[in-house]
């Protein structure tokens, strides 16, 4: 299909990381004619998600150094009258990347992935389906899905439904037949408590012994995202997905707790005012005196006398004269408010603090949900929207140069590794793909990563299935803060009786540098063959194997920073070192409203009852079968009996 490509279209799309997809979504639900390609061979760009083998891959891929360059001949179809833009053939946003394993390599080279293929795996997909629903019988997972109700009460919190279930997680798109998991996703009102899973009757005091040979094995369960990230419950990206009705190709899971390091040791903030009543490391004053500060903080802006004298000290000062105890400065400073103790200003960290609280209650007891089988999920949902509308899309698919006209100054076409030109009005284009000429003048910051797999949680309680959030206090002075995120298999990112950690910092040095004294302080690094002495290691959570990379951090970059940049091309930034995902949503409405400015950025999808026929077409349900991203798969009874769920489609026809 690649080499018999349409040759004009509106939009011509490079790269699919968030920001594209969901550009490339809105464009063509507005009905625009979109061609979305990506040189890769799996979706997501940096936003991706790996099963474990496909991350191997991915991890040898960027530790080579020597690049051949190519060819060239393609600059003989230029003309006279058009210069051209060179585009990067590699990817150079990954730099000083270093994995470790941990565990007993009990010959793991001649283990095979189960299930997996005779050819080489696909980068980026997570899964047959088969292998899908083989987890689904191992790991219940336990969804939270976007609800129509808002409110909530105090004492209440919204759990997850463990009786919906997901259909697969195959992820290539070519056409509207393509979408898959169509579930149809509601509210569970299920209490909290009831939807944490029980000990499991199989763990022990002491965790299961897991070999390099085992996680090769079950690599197929492993959903290892490249950039590790929460959605806010009442983020912008959560407007969206409900807004535009992508919600229903993605299923969610609470976040469940929020930890915080104090004192060496981890420990569980509460957070929603049951948690604040419930907690038993709280004295009664301290309970008081942290509800009362919550509750102005929700309407600090009704009280500019209390923060006025303060908005140009740090945020840590101004906690200091609310007479809070030394416990809690620090609970809402790292683990609410999650801000710099010495560059976040006052105002800053109150607006912070609301967001928070903000949240909470909307889903469940914390304020974030995570998507099942990992970050890389979201991109591809927003894919499908585009393929369902008529969007095409090419992995695999290298795009030479960008054709600019000489007198207009415009860009006009692209020119593919085929040597096809194809035309179109608008261009958009990850910056990874810009050549270093054209980003000469663009200072770039690093993100370190790291990506743990261990054998329990850096936090025990009886239920093992917890998706935790933890920031870490810097280590020295001027390190950064790091957020770490802790996700167990019911999420469908790993395998039974492992957990999947992922550490995020600002770079001030290599990755390994800057996280690797916080994964010490957090868990085990001796193999298995080494002696452990120390009975605090014993306790900690033992690492089976690592991986450390920094990653460009392209967000934020003015448009006059690239060097002669046509008006017509729109560059999308990469992943940020934010938590939340605000920064990819506001910049692809933003390049979306200056493409077409009249249009209606996403909108909700028509409703199929809605849709008038002519005459000599075959309506769907006279035809025998129905491609509609409408149609919902009938539920088993065991399925269907969640209860108190409502679609998210019921949602905005009541409100």
């Amino acid at each position: 299909m690649a080499d018999n490509l349409p040759s004009e279209f509106d939009v011509v799309v490079i790269g699919t990381g968030l920001p594209e997809s969901i550009i490339a979504a809105a464009c063509s639900r507005s009905g625009q004619s979109v061609l979305h390609v990506d040189s890769k061979n799996y979706y997501g760009g940096n936003w991706a998600s790996f099963s474990f083998s496909g991350l191997l891959s991915w991890i040898k891929e960027n530790q080579k150094t020597d690049v051949s360059d190519e060819c060239e001949d393609w600059r003989k179809l230029i003309l006279e009258n058009e210069e051209v833009i060179s585009l990067n053939k590699t990817d150079k946003t990954i730099q000083y990347v270093e994995d470790f394993c941990f565990s007993n390599q009990d010959s793991a080279e001649d283990v095979e992935e189960a299930g997996a293929l005779s050819k080489l795996p696909v980068f980026g997909a997570a899964g047959a389906e088969g292998a899908a629903q083989e987890s689904e019988k191992e790991c219940t997972p336990m969804e939270s899905a976007l609800p129509g109700a808002e409110s909530w009460e105090p004492g209440k919190a919204a759990g997850s439904d463990p009786a919906s279930a997901t259909e697969g997680n195959d992820t290539e798109i070519t056409s509207e037949s393509g979408s898959s998991h169509n579930s149809a996703l509601g509210e569970s009102t299920l209490e909290l408590g009831k939807t944490e899973a029980a000990p499991s009757e199989t763990s022990a005091q002491e965790p299961k012994k897991i070999t390099y040979s085992q996680i090769v094995r079950e690599g197929r369960r492993f959903n290892i995202d490249l950039v590790s990230k929460l959605l806010f419950s009442r983020g912008l990206l959560i407007d969206l997905l409900i807004k535009s009705n992508v919600s229903r190709y993605a299923e969610f899971k609470n976040a469940t707790r929020i930890l915080a390091f104090r004192e060496g040791k981890v420990e569980q903030v509460p957070c929603s005012r049951a948690d604040v009543f419930n907690s038993r490391q709280l004295t009664m004053v301290e309970k008081r005196l942290l509800m009362k500060f919550l509750t102005f903080c929700l309407e600090y802006e009704q009280h500019p006398d209390e923060y006025q004298d303060y908005e140009s000290s740090t945020f840590a000062q101004f906690l200091r004269t609310r007479k809070l105890t030394p416990s809690l400065q620090h609970f809402i400073l790292h683990s609410i408010a999650m801000v710099s103790e010495t560059d976040c200003s006052t105002l800053e960290g109150l607006q912070a603090t609301k967001k928070f609280l903000q949240c909470l209650g909307r889903y469940g007891n914390t304020p974030f949900l995570f998507p099942l089988y990992g970050q890389g999920e979201i991109p591809q949902c927003f894919c499908r929207m585009c393929a369902v509308f008529g969007g095409i899309y090419c992995l695999r698919h290298s795009v030479q140069c960008l054709v600019v006209d000489k007198e207009t100054g415009r860009c006009k076409a692209i020119l593919d590794h085929f040597g096809q030109r194809i035309s179109a009005n608008y261009f958009v284009v990850e910056d990874s793909y810009l050549s270093e000429s054209t980003c000469k003048n663009v200072c770039y910051r690093q993100i370190s990563r790291a990506v743990l797999i261990t054998d329990q949680s850096i936090l025990k309680t009886d239920s093992e299935q917890q998706v935790s959030i933890l920031r870490m206090p810097p280590v020295d002075v001027g390190q950064p803060a790091v957020c770490v995120i802790e996700l167990c298999s019911s999420t469908m990112t790993c395998m039974k009786d492992t957990y999947l950690v992922h550490l995020t910092c600002p770079s001030t040095k290599t990755a390994r540098e800057d996280l690797e004294p916080v994964v010490q302080k957090l868990f085990n690094l001796n193999t298995e063959t080494e002696k452990e002495t120390e009975n605090e290691e014993l306790e900690k959570p033992r690492v089976l194997w690592a991986v450390y990379f920094n990653m460009r951090d392209s967000s934020g970059i003015d448009r006059n920073s690239y060097d002669s940049l046509p008006s017509n091309v729109y560059v999308c930034s990469g992943p940020d070192s934010a938590l939340g995902n605000d920064c990819a949503v506001k910049q692809a409405e933003t390049i979306f409203q200056e493409m077409f400015p009249t249009e209606e950025f996403c909108p909700p999808p028509p409703n199929p009852e809605d849709i008038i026929y002519e005459e000599d077409e075959l309506a769907p349900e006279d035809s025998g079968f129905n491609n509609s991203p409408e149609t919902k798969p009938e539920p088993a009874p065991e399925e269907g009996s969640g209860r108190g769920s409502t679609t998210v489609e019921q949602e905005h026809r009541e409100g």
